[in-house]
């Protein structure tokens, strides 16, 4: 039987064939891919599809430890030198403020029925960026978002702003205007804020000043939509209720910043504002109670001066709490105090720090916050990384 022919040139042009296809079925393969960038950046990153793109998102800790920081201070060489400081401690969270101190929104707003709510100049040019940092430094990032008090907001829809007798906006005793809790304007505003936090890499959405005004002559005060009638409490159960719908319909973890005392008085009682414990807890993943011990009076627990015994203070705040939580939800344990690292009351030092750390992981909370305005923390009160 006759052998086949050898072509040389044939077979190095059926092999060159052959390659440019299986390069032409890689390049289709990754162009039907999803528009996802992943980096090696942690190993508690995870990927959630969300409409037609994927973003990456964190694990929440088991534990979360996290500092507070500004719009300002995402940014340039202080973002830099507390993405360090995390590396170097045990710190695994940032809690970023998503407006400025006047409720300026401090990224551009895509939504175009808020497009003239944003800055011309944004505090926080790229929300992604700062995202993307965080995450490549292993933390989990929460975005702030001051709710009910807000100038910026206010004084471009006043519609849905506290208004006093004589038709001008109302504002507390530091000047800032409020809006009205039962606005459903606000509520819609501030959601579609935390979704686009949230689609920029933000891992949970934190709501603080979640509570009608107190500072300031508030039986001056005409409501837009709040028809003085119905329970403060059930107006704030009423929001986040609708806030719960509508993130964890996105798998969005949702959390709120309430008063300390909320840990404390459980009988109706919603201390003026419309806190009530009780009435949050079903609708979110975690609260965090502001239990600044410089915050509690002279013959609290006793003591006389009680940001002398920052320990004390935590501990007994967060067992008060635990007892409504378990009548309400005993399986609750989304528990993360905001701690204090400023000095009121006391001079504080890196042991006093330490102490309401240490009580509040004593008492099993998930997790704890600490608190400095200037975003200056004392680094000795931290475990190193």
């Amino acid at each position: 039987m006759a052998r086949p022919r050898y072509y040389p040139g044939l077979s190095a042009f059926v092999a060159l064939v052959m390659l440019i296809a299986v390069c032409a079925l890689v390049v289709i393969f990754l162009r039907s891919r999803p528009n996802t960038t992943i980096s090696p950046i942690s190993d508690a990153i995870v990927e959630r599809e969300r409409d037609t793109k994927d973003t990456l998102h964190a694990v929440t800790p088991e534990r979360v430890k996290a500092i507070y920081l500004t719009t300002s201070s995402v940014k340039g060489q202080k973002y830099q030198e507390m993405l360090a400081l995390a590396d170097r401690t045990e710190i695994n969270a940032f809690v970023v403020d998503l407006k400025d101190d006047n409720g300026a929104p401090g990224f551009r707003i895509a939504h175009p029925d808020y497009a003239g709510v944003s800055r011309d100049t944004s505090t926080i040019p790229d929300l992604a960026a700062v995202a993307a940092d965080a995450h490549a430094h292993g933390l989990y990032l929460i975005a702030r978002v001051s709710t009910f008090q807000d100038s910026w907001f206010a004084d471009r829809h006043p519609e849905f702003a506290m208004h006093t007798r004589g038709g001008g906006l109302w504002h507390d005793r530091r000047g800032i205007r409020w809006l009205d809790p039962a606005a459903k304007g606000v509520w819609e505003y501030n959601a579609v804020l935390a979704e686009e936090a949230h689609a920029a890499g933000f891992d949970e959405i934190q709501f603080d000043y979640v509570r009608f005004a107190s500072d300031g002559d508030i039986s001056t005060i005409v409501y837009p939509a709040w028809d003085g009638v119905e329970p403060k409490s059930k107006v704030m159960e009423r929001f986040f209720a609708y806030m719960g719908d509508r993130l964890h319909g996105q798998e969005i973890p949702l959390s709120a910043d309430l008063f300390g005392y909320t840990f404390r008085v459980d009988d109706g009682y919603d201390l003026g504002i419309g806190q009530r414990l009780a009435l949050v807890l079903p609708y979110v993943d975690f609260v965090s109670p502001m239990v600044y011990p410089s915050h509690y009076p002279p013959g609290h627990l006793g003591l006389a001066n009680p940001a002398a015994s920052p320990g004390i203070v935590v501990d007994d705040a967060l067992a008060d709490g635990q007892t409504i939580i378990d009548a309400v939800r005993p399986d609750f344990r989304g528990v993360r105090p905001w701690l204090q690292d400023f000095d009121m009351g006391a001079d504080y030092t890196a042991a006093m720090v330490r102490q309401q750390i240490d009580a509040a992981e004593k008492r099993g909370a998930e997790g704890w916050i600490l608190w400095n305005a200037r975003n200056v923390y004392t680094e000795d009160a931290l475990k190193k990384a």
